[in-house]
């Protein structure tokens, strides 16, 4: 019994993991611009989709590198090319932008890569157990859990240490009291989406190392991303963090007693976080207003 609650609360890192990744980027686009991305989880795929393209070039440790930073230039010509539109229309807009967009990067990368299942290389090393007793915890597991912790604390250093993260953070408390300095507010929307974009690409790459490639897999990430926000407090990226690691357990410790309600335990905890803290554990009130 406690091998399997251990392999559960595995599962419900890594999965916590994804979701903090996926979420971490939507909250910068929704803090910032008050976007909401639903073309978010096709940009996990475009990145995964990328590194399986590079491997065979560059191996995985370079696709690793290579293709969150393509997903981040091609989410920023995205949001060149559309997203920045709609920024003075009414939210409906970037909703309905949004979701068509993801449906045809959905079917961009059926038509180029097929729509079969896909699998990514990883180093036979990665692939291995830690020991024969935890033999459902991979070295590539973590690594995963690894690469999101660095990448988490780069991006809290980025937006404490770097001038454009500084803008950004300034950018999400009073937009327009940053664009009275002197900051170019477009070009600050464009960086941030890029951002948003680069996360999306690392999750990309780190989940079809795990469960493969196929043109829908941003699908089951993107709800529970925005629950992982929900719950953690819009304007909050730590508790976007918390938020999301707190659903991905959540969902696998339920997996042990009642598997048939993992998927619904996140919208419970939703539900029972509205109801207490309608800002979320961490979040501040009016965000969104």
């Amino acid at each position: 019994m406690m091998q399997l609650v251990m392999f559960n609360v595995t599962n419900g890192l890594i999965v916590g993991a994804f979701y903090v990744l996926m979420a971490l980027g939507l909250s910068l686009i929704i803090n910032l611009s008050n976007v909401v991305n639903f073309a978010h989880g096709n940009f996990l795929a475009i990145g995964g989709y990328l590194a399986f393209t590079l491997t065979p070039y560059v191996g995985f440790w370079g696709a690793l590198l290579i293709s969150p930073l393509l997903t981040a230039i091609f989410g920023y010509f995205i949001e060149q090319l559309l997203i920045r539109h709609v920024y003075a229309r009414n939210h409906i807009y970037s909703l309905l932008l949004t979701f068509g967009l993801g449906f045809i990067l959905q079917d961009v990368c059926r038509v180029i890569w097929g729509p079969s299942p896909l699998p990514l290389d990883i180093p036979e090393l990665l692939s291995l157990p830690i020991t024969p007793d935890l033999f459902f915890i991979t070295w590539y597991r973590v690594f995963m859990v690894g690469v999101v912790v660095v990448a988490v604390s780069g991006l809290f250093a980025f937006l404490r240490y770097t001038r454009v993260g500084i803008r950004i953070r300034a950018g999400t408390l009073d937009l327009d009291t940053v664009s009275a300095l002197g900051v170019n507010v477009a070009a600050l929307r464009s960086y941030n989406f890029a951002v948003g974009s680069f996360l999306a690409g690392l999750a990309g790459v780190l989940a079809a190392g795990q469960i493969g490639l196929n043109p829908n897999m941003g699908d089951d990430l993107i709800m529970p991303s925005f629950i992982a926000i929900i719950v953690g407090g819009v304007g909050s990226l730590t508790g976007t963090l918390l938020g999301g690691l707190l659903i991905g357990v959540a969902a696998a410790l339920t997996t042990v007693f009642y598997p048939a309600g993992a998927e619904a335990v996140i919208y419970v905890i939703m539900a029972i976080v509205l109801l207490l803290r309608p800002r979320g554990l961490l979040g501040e009130e009016g965000m969104l207003s």
